[in-house]
């Protein structure tokens, strides 16, 4: 590593100067070759070199090629290294070459390498073909390598590339100067000029001749480019030439200086070829305007003199520039397009959507670095920051920009250093690029688009505007006409000056306003700013027109000669506007004598010339363009830089005036006392669009593009022509207007409807479909056919200029009749003000009112834009589509408008999301929309920024100044609806975002004066909750400093963001005060902040009672701080409109917003677009409902809750599987009394994998799922609920193993008897056996015998035990009844009848019930009469009814669960039980009566209590026969009978012990086996069934829609009312008849399957045992009861084997012989179990069905309080307050029906909950409650989520139809008057029933 400071103390061995330009390399620390930007010109050891080669090398950085004075003259160089980037090495070698040429002779050529850099991932395949075309190439001085230069190989092989040269060279270096060589130096100094002779006495002749010569070359005079208004000039201190020179030679005299000749030279060497006309330009510097005027009068005789001072009158440039001059130009351009980094934007434009895109927020520093610039000047520019045109450019050194004079060495030269005129410039200064060259090169490296869009925003800015401009190369003149086509001008007109109220005001295109133009140019070089003065015209405040003075202005610049620039003044209607009408401003910049054409175009153009002159004289060049001017028609003004004269009318429209001695304020005023004079009388006018029409220039709107997209468009403008434009939109967009606004009327009357709601429900959706087949009808007019022709066939640049021409038309046909209409409503609204002011209540106010009201419909009949027509695309397909049938004629267009849609919001066109004409959001088409753009782009994520805030309080403007978007902006009602509007996040920092997208969605303004009256709050409350619950991030934008007038405002938004809280949305928001005078007061500023969160407090609590919540203050409601979350703008106007620009500090305020904004954005996930589409419809659904929170349905949240039921019922049915098989094989133990207690602990272990496994996907399902953020607030709860459901397993398995311990040790005696029955039963039989075995063949003999002694067997062991008698339940059950004094022959009749057993499901209770005596006898008189009305005999209203149901279902349940506590299994049957079920039952009946007006008939309790017998029959049935086979020890004999013949028969036949007791053993495993197979084949079966059957493997919605389909296709109308009234018994009958028929029918195979896998499995397991235990045996050397032990411990938990008595077998020694008995004896057994009959898999202790019932019906049962639908949640115990089912029923289901009537209530309650009618809650029938406030009853009804629905399920239409007799009949109503079934339902069939299911 080189020692510091060693620079200067090493010779280098190699001095290397690196050329080109810096963006061909990444300059930076790690950069081994350069690691800085600044140009050295001076060597400088690089350390890195070193430390890579160990050589000392000097480089030079001349980065930039620089002046080429600035070459350092005295280091020898041995290697020109020239860098050229990969892609533009044609464009930037040949320039390079030049330079080199003339900066440092022909020579150094052969000291030149050329480097082409690359990036790291690509080629430079083509380079090395390319560079071989120029003949200054040679191929073995050329390398390549990575822009980065850090790859050490590369850099070492430049360097042996260079030595290998340097060898090659003779001299091995060069010199770049040489001490006495003048020639070299002057070609230095003068580039491309000619040698100046030296040293003769005709030195300043000669000098002189040169000047002219120099003029002579294309560029232009030397002296205009010293006097332009766009250059330095001289300081403002230089004194005066003298008036009168020297006769002799006053040229000389004038070159006298030679510093100043230098100085001048100097400057035109920075220039380049066409400096002069640069230099010429009022955008640059020049002479101060204190510089003194030029003489008056020159001496004549000096024709030196007078031909270089009119060197710009001798020969004007033609537009076809030379070639030499061509490459100049070229790369002055290329120069400048480097150095803004816009070299590759020039050949590939940039466009508007490089621009609409979330990019790195803008540093609010003021100041920028060069490369930057171009895009800072258009991101300002776009944020209407009008000092975009003023960015400083960062310096790199803190002296830079300070002019440095040359060293001195004594008192004397510093003396004279000061005084000295000129100062020797900073070598290391590269002039600033101009700010005018930057908005050109933007403006030659945009698109179309890009263009027309800047040009807007600098219209906006008060800028003047290109009018004509130059190409930078060829100079061919272009009229950028297009880029005007957006921009409005608006003004007022005072029509009478003595009345300054009589103001029109005008809005226009200013394409087509026809207005006066002022022309303004300058004849030769002056010292005065021609650009200066025409401000002082328009806007005195601000520079419209760029000028010497302006910051950032500069010496040079490059792409304004030539350009004509225009600007307009639009008066404000005030007395002391400067001209009474809107009037063009057009600045020719450079000198008009150069840019002939230019000049010609405007003189035609113009309706008044002002023509700027130095002197006006005869002889001058100048004099011919103004004799021509003069004698032309057009008002001329001459203004004289060298006179003093005062205004002078010359002749008629003549006029001049001089300037010297006079101020700006003399001048201007003068000078618009002229104007005003001349455009008071007669004069041409301008139009923008004749410049189309000029000859000999292009029009950017002839380029063929943009002819076939006007040429679309003129077919649209056609059809409208003539039109009266109010009724454009009746003739050709007839299906969103009347029609459109008739189909949202009624859609929203669905919601409120009162009467006979579901007949007029069904009538309005007949008129819905009406309405939807007349936009059908009328859906294809002339223009929408046109308009959609032509997005489907044009590309899509030509769509883009199609839509803008249409729009443009468009606006065209508008405009005046718009300005007419607003103009009025103005007045009128101004009128209503006034009377208001007044308190004039009169008829006058109302009629105003009206008048006000019609101005306001014919307004809105009057607007028309591109959103009308994209709206009746919208119209057109949403009726296509509800037709539902595809009609083939249309179908292909209207199918592809979503397509087309989605295609244009995409490249970044706003799409209507709310009609807000209509007041309606057009779901389908939204919808469908969406779902194009999610094919297209994918499921994007997006973050949704939303806008509320008053009528034209600036939040379109907001918007488009933050993100560059064009939202409509204009006063009034500028937005109709809701917008919304795609930003794309750029790749630049999309790694700080979640989400890919911002998609904006703007709205109209609240409080809007159209709206009228109380329509007005109800609208924006509804937007004002539609755009808060849309958006992540909702802007709230209040106009002006005082949150009062945003009061009504504030509480619409707060009862918003507490409504979100509600239905679990959570926004956030931000509050924008928009026009705050003063935004840098803090204290103020806290002030507004106290008082803005006072206020917002106070909203809440209002909000809070309005939507019954609790909430104290705002934070409560919804996360806000209002340090941070509020923002105060600037007005935004400097000034008063329509001339004032906009407020730099509001473009300020909104780069912070937008900062703001992204950083919150920064912490949201944002959502995918699929769930944007959902909430769109979710809260537009429940808008429609005035009760918001209780209507609203988050769709995208209850399908991912249904995905998460189906997850949790696998992880529930993954636990209950494993907890069968723990229990089956302790329940095995247990019984072969291996195991005498099971612990919790046990259990838990034994579960502990499945369950970590179970929590593990839990983890991974909530944390991985794409709707993570959804599922989050669900986690916990089902965290929970899976560990319960773990516990609640556990415990159960406990339970049941508990209860079979406890019955083992209950039965210890009988086991002990059982062990000593066997023995005794095995010995009688052997001894038995014995004494008949001659008669071993006669098996009828051996029965008889055996029979004969097997009852003397059983009785002698019975002896001493009591038999267990069987129970008779019936008669136990007549006999409580009876004791509880009711007659027999009610209980008989009951009985005989089985009416009982319907008691829960009588669909009328009246017969059953006596009505208590009137104490009011006036109530019963109007009761009677009444039921006479209305002809109705009804003696229970439905409320008793429903109460008696609940009354029998109830007790029913109660009475079950304590029966089931009795512990019959374990001790036996007692009739006490059954008499406390009696007892229990009369108590709640007598109870239930004491709180009624009626009683119960005596056949009710007899009824209710049989019935509940009933129900425990079966229980108490099984449980004693459980406790009998295991207590009774005759009953146990008798079940061993057929074992024992079989021992006795084998004894008979003179079998061996050995195959007696492997008979033995195989009865045993044959019963054991059939027990254990068929436990583990229904588990297996379950299972199998939970994962593949379709109704069992989803969640509770699924299993509802099976069952429902089933009775759809039985239609048995008992088995509906059973499911309707008991749907859990009927769901596990269901369940039932389904495992029945998968096992027996139609999954028998694989049933079977199953079946024979288990007997395989249990096969090898005995073989297993039985060959370990024989092998033990054999070891050990044991008997027969160490082989029984073996044994039976192998099979323990797998098998019960019972009791094995070994006792009467001690003799077995053969074990083989055994194993092999058995395992014969097994085989068939085995076949056996596989052929076993699948009815026995219901026979044993685990039945497939009872283990899905478990399963499934583990769930919640609440129905719902008015229809009796149950409630679909597959949580047992989830949120008490949020039961919810997909779809409900009609009322009359469950035979609801009027109160005093007999008619049937045919109603949804979905439907109800949005009618205006009331009902009467069950548990209160004297309290009427309305059905809009339903939760607010109590009770089931506060625990039910009813959503409004308009649609129904036709399952339950079809229902009430194919069943309605037997409805009527069964509830004893009918469905007539009021409760008639509508004409709609009856065409419903039950296919389409069946059918209808699938939406669930």
């Amino acid at each position: 590593m080189m020692a510091a400071g060693s620079n200067d103390k090493v010779k280098p061995e190699l001095t290397l100067v690196l050329l080109g330009d810096t963006s061909t390399i990444d300059v930076g620390s790690k950069n081994l070759l350069v690691d800085h930007e600044d140009q050295t010109h001076v060597g400088r050891l690089s350390s890195k070199l070193y430390d890579l080669c160990g050589r000392h090398i000097s480089v030079i950085n001349m980065f930039g090629l620089p002046n080429i004075d600035q070459i350092p003259l005295n280091e020898p160089v041995h290697a020109f290294l020239l860098l050229i980037s990969n892609g533009l090495h044609n464009r930037q070698y040949r320039p390079g070459v030049q330079w080199l040429e003339k900066a440092a002779g022909k020579e150094s050529l052969s000291y030149m390498m050329t480097v082409v850099t690359h990036e790291s991932d690509s080629t430079c395949e083509s380079v090395l073909t390319d560079l071989n075309g120029h003949s200054t190439f040679t191929e073995k001085r050329y390398h390549t390598c990575t822009r980065s230069m850090m790859d050490e190989a590369e850099i070492i092989t430049l360097l042996e590339k260079i030595d290998v040269m340097v060898a090659e060279n003779n001299p091995s270096c060069y010199r770049l100067m040489c001490d006495e060589n003048e020639e070299q130096q002057e070609d230095l100094d003068h580039k491309s000029h000619k040698e100046e002779s030296a040293g003769t006495g005709e030195e300043m002749v000669a000098e002189a001749k040169l000047k002219c010569d120099s003029m002579k070359e294309p560029g232009g005079a030397e002296d205009s480019e010293k006097t332009d208004d766009s250059t330095g000039g001289e300081p403002e201190t230089r004194s005066e030439p003298s008036e009168a020179k020297e006769k002799d030679c006053p040229a000389a005299e004038e070159m006298e200086n030679q510093s100043e000749i230098k100085e001048q030279r100097d400057s035109m060497k920075e220039s380049g070829s066409d400096e002069n006309s640069e230099k010429t330009d009022d955008s640059t510097g020049g002479q101060s305007e204190t510089t003194s005027e030029p003489s008056e009068a020159k001496d004549k005789d000096c024709p030196a003199a007078e031909e270089m001072e009119n060197t710009s009158e001798i020969k004007e440039p033609s537009v076809n520039v030379s070639e030499e001059n061509r490459e100049d130009c070229q790369r002055e351009m290329e120069t400048l397009l480097s150095r803004l980094h816009l070299q590759e934007q020039y050949q590939q434009k940039m466009s508007p959507a490089d621009f609409l895109k979330i990019t790195p927020p803008m540093k609010q520093s003021h100041d920028t670095s060069e490369k930057d610039l171009a895009h800072t000047f258009l991101h300002r520019l776009m944020g209407l920051d009008y000092r975009a045109r003023y960015i400083p450019v960062r310096q790199d050194r803190p002296d830079a920009g300070i002019s440095q004079s040359d060293p001195v060495f004594d008192d004397t030269d510093d003396f004279d250093a000061l005084f000295s005129t000129t100062a020797a410039s900073d070598q290391f200064e590269q002039n600033d690029v101009h700010p005018l060259d930057v908005q050109m090169a933007v403006f030659h490296c945009s698109d179309s688009f890009l263009k027309q869009q800047m040009i807007t925003k600098l219209s906006q800015c008060q800028y003047a505007l290109p009018l004509l401009v130059p190409d930078p190369l060829a100079k061919e003149l272009t009229c950028p006409l297009w880029t005007f086509r957006q921009i409005m001008k608006t003004w007022k007109i005072i029509l009478n000056q003595d009345d300054p109220k009589s103001v029109t005001m005008k809005s226009m295109p200013i394409c087509n306003a026809k207005t006066p133009m002022v022309s303004c140019f300058r004849l030769g070089s002056l010292s005065l700013s021609k650009s200066q003065l025409m401000n002082s015209l328009i806007n005195d405040r601000h520079s419209t027109f760029f000028h010497r003075n302006c910051p950032g202005s500069t010496k040079t610049h490059h792409l304004m000669d030539g350009v004509a620039e225009i600007a307009w003044y639009c008066p404000a209607g005030k007395p002391d506007d400067s001209f009474t009408d809107c009037t063009a401003f057009c600045n020719l910049h450079g000198d008009a004598l150069l840019n002939e054409k230019q000049r010609e175009i405007l003189t035609e153009k113009s309706s008044v010339i002002v023509v700027l002159v130095p002197t006006l004289e005869r002889n001058n060049k100048s004099t011919a363009v103004i004799t021509e001017l003069y004698k032309s028609t057009k008002p001329l003004i001459i203004l004289i830089a060298g006179d003093d004269c005062d205004a002078v009318q010359v002749k008629p429209g003549k006029y001049k005036l001089g300037l010297r001695e006079r101020t700006q304020p003399d001048v201007s005023g003068k000078l618009k006392g002229i104007l005003r004079k001349i455009l008071s009388g007669p004069h041409s006018s301008f139009q923008l669009e004749s410049m189309a029409e000029v000859s000999g220039i292009r029009v950017d709107e002839d380029d063929s593009v943009c002819q076939k997209g006007k040429e679309a468009a003129m077919k649209i403008s056609n059809l409208l022509q003539g039109m009266d434009i109010s009724k454009i939109k009746d003739r050709f967009l007839p299906c969103q207007g009347q029609l459109w606004h008739e189909w949202s009327r009624i859609k929203k009357e669905l919601y409120h409807l009162r009467g006979n709601i579901e007949k007029e429900k069904s009538q309005k959706q007949q008129q819905l479909e009406e309405i939807r087949q007349k936009q059908r009808t009328a859906s294809c007019s002339d223009l929408m056919k046109s308009f959609t022709e032509s997005l489907l066939s044009l590309s899509s640049e030509e769509k883009e200029y199609f839509l803008k021409w249409t729009q443009i038309f468009i606006d065209d046909l508008s405009t005046d009749d718009l300005s007419s209409i607003l103009q009025s409503y103005d007045e009128t609204w101004s009128e209503v003000l006034d009377l208001k002011n007044k308190h004039n209540k009169s008829d006058e106010l109302m009629k105003k009112q009206k008048d006000l009201e019609k101005i306001s419909k014919k307004l809105q009949s009057a607007t028309f834009g591109l959103e009308h027509i994209f709206r009746e695309m919208g119209q057109i397909f949403e009726a296509q589509k509800s037709e539902g049938r595809q009609t083939t004629s249309r179908q292909s267009d209207w199918s592809k408008y979503p397509e087309l849609a989605a295609d244009l919001m995409i490249s970044g066109h706003m799409m209507e999301l709310m009609d807000g004409d209509a007041g309606h959001v057009p779901l389908t088409w939204i919808s469908s929309l969406l779902d194009e753009v999610i094919k297209k782009l994918g499921d994007q994520r997006v973050f949704v920024l939303s806008v509320l805030g008053v009528q034209s309080s600036g939040k379109s403007t907001m918007l488009n100044a933050m993100f560059g978007l064009q939202f409509a902006v204009s006063a009034g009602r500028c937005t109709r609806g809701a917008f919304m509007q795609l930003v794309k996040v750029s790749e630049e920092i999309q790694k700080d975002f979640k989400f890919d997208y911002i998609l904006v969605v703007d709205t109209e303004g609240l409080r809007a004066l159209e709206l009228a009256g109380n329509t007005t709050l109800h609208h924006d409350n509804e937007l004002a909750t539609f755009v808060v619950g849309l958006g992540n991030l909702t802007l709230i934008n209040i106009f002006g400093e005082n949150p009062a007038e945003m009061q009504d405002v504030l509480q619409v938004i707060v009862q918003a963001f507490m409504r979100m809280k509600k239905v679990k949305l959570s926004p956030s928001c931000v509050f924008v005060h928009q026009n705050v005078t003063d935004i840098t007061a803090a204290e103020k500023n806290m002030e507004g902040k106290r008082r803005l969160q006072e206020k917002l407090d106070q909203m809440a609590k209002l909000a809070a009672k309005e939507e019954a919540c609790d909430a104290e203050c705002f934070s409560d409601i919804i996360k806000f701080d209002v340090q941070t979350d509020v923002k105060y703008f600037a007005q935004l106007w400097e000034g008063s409109p329509p001339m004032a620009p906009p407020n730099p500090g509001y473009s300020e305020s909104v780069q912070e917003l937008k900062n703001i904004i992204l950083s919150k954005a920064s912490q949201s996930d944002g959502i995918p677009l699929s769930h944007f589409k959902s909430k769109i419809q979710d809260l537009w659904n429940a808008l429609m409902n005035e009760h918001f929170v209780f209507s609203f349905k988050n769709t995208l949240e209850i399908v991912t809750y249904r995905k998460l039921e189906v997850q949790y019922g696998n992880w529930t049915w993954t636990l209950r599987s494993h907890m069968l098989t723990v229990e089956n094989q302790l329940h095995t133990s247990i019984e072969n009394g291996k195991q005498e207690r099971v612990d919790l602990s046990d259990l838990y272990q034994e579960m502990r994998e499945t369950y970590e496994n179970i929590k593990t996907d839990m983890t991974k399902y909530f944390e991985e799922n794409s709707e993570k953020e959804i599922l989050v607030q669900w986690r916990g709860r089902f965290e929970t609920k899976i560990n319960e459901f773990h516990e609640e397993q556990v415990k159960e398995v406990k339970r049941k193993l508990d209860e079979v311990i406890e019955q083992k040790n209950a039965c210890k005696k009988m086991d002990e008897k059982k062990t000593e029955f066997e023995n005794t039963l095995l010995q009688k039989s052997k001894e038995l056996a014995h004494q008949l075995k001659d008669k071993a063949n006669d098996e009828e003999e051996l029965k008889k015998q055996f029979d004969a002694v097997w009852s003397q067997w059983v009785t002698e062991l019975t002896g001493n035990t009591k038999p267990i008698r069987d129970i008779n339940l019936k008669e136990d059950q007549m006999s409580i009844i009876q004791r509880h004094g009711i007659e027999w022959s009610l209980i008989d009749e009951s009985k005989s009848s089985s009416k009982y057993t319907k008691i829960s499901c009588v669909g009328d209770y009246a017969d059953y019930i006596i009505h208590k005596k009137h104490t009011n006898v006036v109530k019963a008189a109007i009761s009677r009469v009444v039921q006479t009305v209305t002809g109705s005999n009804r003696s229970l209203q439905f409320e008793d009814q429903e109460q008696i149901r609940s009354l029998i279902n109830d007790v029913g349940k109660k009475c079950i669960v304590d029966i089931k506590t009795k512990p019959v299994a374990t001790r036996g049957y007692s009739p006490a039980y059954l008499e406390e079920v009696a007892k229990k039952v009369q108590e709640k009946v007598t109870e239930f009566e004491s709180e009624r007006k009626y009683t119960f008939k005596k056949e009710f309790r007899v009824d209710l209590i049989l019935y509940v017998f009933d129900r425990a029959e079966s229980f108490l049935s099984q449980s004693h026969m459980t406790y009998k086979k295991n207590n009774d020890a005759l009953t146990y004999l008798n079940s061993k009978k057929t074992e024992y013949y079989n021992i006795f028969r084998s004894f008979c036949k003179g079998n061996s012990s050995a195959v007696v007791f492997g008979e033995m053993i195989c009865e045993k495993l044959r019963v054991s086996s059939i027990e254990a197979v068929c436990n583990k084949t229904a588990i297996d079966v379950a299972k199998e069934m939970k994962c593949s059957f379709p109704a069992f493997s989803g969640n509770r919605v699924d299993l509802e829609k099976h069952v429902l389909k089933s009775l759809a296709e039985k239609e048995d109308f008992k088995a509906f009312i059973s499911y309707i009234y008991h749907p859990k018994n009927y769901m596990e009958t269901f369940i039932k008849e389904e495992v029945e028929k998968y096992i027996l029918r139609e999954h028998k195979g694989k049933v079977l399957d199953i079946l024979k896998k288990n007997v395989d499995d249990k096969s090898e397991l005995i073989s297993r045992a039985l060959f370990t235990a024989t092998e033990k045996v054999k070891t050990q050397k044991g008997g027969t009861d160490i082989w029984v032990e073996e044994f039976s411990t192998l099979l323990k938990e797998n098998l019960t084997l019972g009791t094995i008595s070994c006792q009467n077998f001690g003799d077995i020694e053969k074990f083989d012989f055994l194993k092999e008995e058995i395992e014969k004896g097994l085989k068939p057994i085995m076949e056996e179990v596989s052929r076993l009959s699948l009815t026995k898999l219901k026979d044993f202790r685990q039945s497939p069905d009872q283990i899905l019932i478990n399963q499934l019906c583990n769930c919640c049962w609440e129905t719902c309080p008015f229809c009796g639908a149950v409630c679909t949640n597959t949580l047992k115990d989830h949120s008490s307050d949020d039961h919810s089912v997909p779809f409900h029923r009609s009322a009359s289901v469950r035979g609801c029906y009027y109160k005093d009537t007999d008619i049937l209530s045919v109603e949804f309650c979905t439907t109800d909950v949005v009618s205006d009618l009331s009902f009467y809650p069950v548990h209160d029938p004297k309290n009427c409650v309305p059905f809009k406030k339903y939760r607010t009853a109590g009770g089931r009804y506060a625990n039910w989520r009813i959503t409004p629905d308009e649609s129904k399920l036709k399952y339950w239409t079809w229902f009430v139809c194919r069943f309605q007799t037997e409805l009527e009949e069964f509830h004893g109503c009918k469905f007539k008057s009021y409760g008639e079934i509508p004409s709609e339902w009856r065409k419903h069939t039950k296919e389409e029933a069946i059918q209808s299911l699938d939406e669930m």
